[in-house]
């Protein structure tokens, strides 16, 4: 699937914050010293590949890595600006956190803050469950095939 792009300042970002605005869950960004539970969380969870770019994200100033946590438990994480500027994601909920909101809360806010920053659009990388950012955002494909900057990105054998 080739990458996306959204505009953040489409009807439809706002559309979703009116959506999630009545999440009982609380989402905001990684600190310093939470740095490895997170890390470690989205390794456990996901991946190392997401791990090594949670960790970008989380030691950039201000933090690029926000969390979806209830009950102080982590639920959720989105990032931006981890692989590359202008980049949201990688972005993931807990199997069992799945079909509440949180995803596309983490969605909203993580976005929401990029346009706050001065980005006009993100790119949503490599993208998972494409019609999900599709429906929530107004996402388009960009008409370029393969997996644009992932495309020869190193990956760990499977076991």
């Amino acid at each position: 699937m080739a990458d996306l792009v959204v505009s953040l300042y489409a009807p439809a970002l706002d559309a979703l914050g009116e959506k999630v605005a009545k999440t009982d869950i609380t989402i905001r960004p990684v600190l310093a010293p939470e740095q490895r539970l997170v890390v470690d969380w989205v390794r456990d969870n996901f991946s190392d590949n997401w791990a090594s770019e949670a960790l970008v994200a989380i030691t950039r100033q201000p933090s690029a890595c926000l969390i979806a946590i209830r009950d102080g438990k982590i639920l959720g994480f989105a990032c931006y600006d981890a692989t590359a500027r202008g980049f949201f994601g990688p972005t993931g909920v807990a199997l069992d956190a799945r079909k509440q909101g949180i995803g596309a809360a983490l969605l909203h806010r993580t976005l929401q803050t990029m346009k706050t920053m001065g980005y006009a659009y993100a790119i949503i990388g490599d993208p998972g469950p494409t019609q999900f950012y599709v429906d929530s955002v107004g996402a388009i494909e960009i008409p370029l095939p393969g997996k644009g900057i992932y495309a020869d990105m190193l990956r760990a054998p499977r076991k």
